[in-house]
């Protein structure tokens, strides 16, 4: 069980943590976010008053949660039966003709994927803080949760690379341009990853909420797959956080077992609570899901470009009477320059991209705009131009799901049409092992062999596994020798 002195902040109140004062508000997510993830040990202060901020934020919200810890359990095999009910259904609609229920193009899909990104980049951050306690049974469950995020080691399963793997494969990139509701969660789960000993009860809470499985997950999985995006990230988290004996039942052994014996039993359960309310906050699946708008997010590729772009245009570049470098040179201008592109019959809406002569600047081969665009930024001009602003649609050719793509190069092997839109399985699943400096790799090994003991060794090794370093050769090495020890 904790410690005395763990004992007297448990039974307080997390809003009553002696921090600095800091306003409460949301704004302060996205540069505490970067803060933690480049230098936490600075920031800690800043940690504690955010999370203390956050959690007297959410006590208001209504919890789901049993009231009497020995009905989780079933709460969670209740919960669970009823994602699995609903997405019986949804698979049975769309079996019958309905349309997808969350993306309405590959560049929405894509859009999914960047938009959550802040919080799947530091997946698990919330347990780190628990790896000193290695020699305690009762933090074994939450421990062992944080390794399997971890991939215990293993670059193809490490949750944080494969999503690094995912974005770059699909140009993904300007997460970090996100608004500030983009960063609470990841914000929210580095800061009590770095001050656990402080809010331990709200990190069971959160760890309990985040765990079980949510029917947004099965049906993103599903729908990435339609698109031929490799759904692989979301799909093992169907699977290590089942409730038979994933994550979703580590959770209620670990709150069974770190629940005190002594004290104020209801109190640490308010704070569980409190800390399952945090998952509540800030931009979720869905909302990120929701707030995309194709014609939105070309007209902000384009605006961001225009900054260099209305520099780069010969003069005999004109639109409708106007030249290229003047419709940039205002971002606010770019809706109008689209529709006289349009006008002008540069693009076709509603028709195959290649009909489009923008589109030939753009893709193709001696395409004058060729590196302009990434691969994501080509999408959504391909959707936006594909579909007409009365709903009429140009498909082009059908596309295969991932699995079904994966099946064809597997068995076409060293033959097959390895496209942009569907790089080989090896890019995320199978990528060479990332490496470092042997050197690097092997003064680990010299400092855990020459510690003076387990205790030692284990604090050398916690200190490699942490949000920002994990996913790095040296942090891979630490997790996997981190893991052995601890099973030892």
């Amino acid at each position: 069980m904790p410690s005395e002195t763990m004992n007297s902040m448990l039974f307080a109140s997390a809003t009553d943590v002696a921090v600095p004062h800091v306003p409460a508000t949301r704004e302060r997510a996205k540069p505490l976010y970067f803060s933690l993830y480049q230098n936490p040990q600075a920031h800690l202060d800043e940690a504690r008053a955010y999370v203390a901020d956050q959690v007297a934020a959410v006590q208001a919200l209504p919890a789901d949660l049993p009231s009497n810890i020995a009905e989780l359990p079933a709460w969670v095999e209740e919960r669970t039966d009823a994602v699995g009910a609903q997405y019986r259904e949804y698979l049975a609609a769309r079996k019958n003709g309905a349309p997808r229920r969350y993306f309405t193009c590959r560049a929405h899909a894509l859009y999914f994927i960047k938009a959550v990104a802040p919080t799947k980049l530091v997946d698990g951050a919330w347990l780190y803080g628990l790896l000193k306690h290695w020699d305690n049974p009762a933090y074994h469950e939450l421990i062992k949760t944080y390794l399997e995020e971890l991939g215990e080691g293993a670059p193809s399963k490490n949750h944080v690379t494969i999503y690094r793997k995912l974005l770059a494969t699909h140009g993904c990139e300007g997460w970090e341009h996100l608004d500030e509701d983009h960063f609470v969660q990841g914000a929210i789960q580095l800061a009590l990853g770095h001050n656990t000993e402080h809010f331990l009860p709200e990190v069971i809470g959160y760890n309990l909420g985040y765990e079980q499985l949510p029917l947004h997950l099965l049906i993103t999985s599903y729908e990435l797959n339609e698109f031929g995006i490799d759904p692989y990230y979301f799909t093992l988290h169907v699977t290590v956080d089942n409730a038979a004996s994933g994550h979703a039942q580590k959770a209620v052994q670990a709150l069974t077992q770190l629940m005190p014996r002594v004290g104020d039993r209801e109190a640490f359960y308010r704070r569980v609570l409190d800390g399952y309310r945090l998952n509540d906050i800030g931009a979720s699946t869905t909302s990120c899901i929701a707030e995309f708008d194709l014609q939105a997010e070309l007209v902000n590729i384009l605006a961001a470009k225009s900054g260099v772009g209305k520099n780069m245009h010969s003069d005999y570049c004109r639109v409708a009477g106007r030249s290229v470098n003047d419709w940039l040179a205002l971002p606010s201008q770019i809706p109008d320059f689209l529709a006289a592109l349009e006008k002008a019959g540069w693009i076709k809406r509603g028709e195959e991209v290649e009909h489009s002569r923008f589109w030939r600047l753009v893709q193709g081969e001696k395409a004058e705009m060729f590196g302009v665009f990434n691969a994501y930024e080509q999408q959504v001009l391909r959707d936006w131009i594909q579909s007409a602003p009365g709903g009429e649609r140009a498909e082009g050719p059908r596309l295969l799901t991932w699995r079904a793509r994966q099946r064809t190069l597997d068995n076409l092997g060293e033959h097959a049409d390895r496209s942009a839109h569907f790089p080989e399985r090896g890019l995320i699943r199978r990528h060479p092992r990332l490496e470092a400096p042997d050197n690097e790799l092997r003064l680990l090994e010299e400092k855990v062999a020459g510690a003076a003991g387990k205790q030692e060794a284990m604090e050398l090794l916690g200190a490699l596994m942490s949000p920002e370093v994990h996913h790095t050769a040296a942090g891979l090495m630490a997790t996997r020798m981190y893991t052995r020890l601890f099973d030892a």
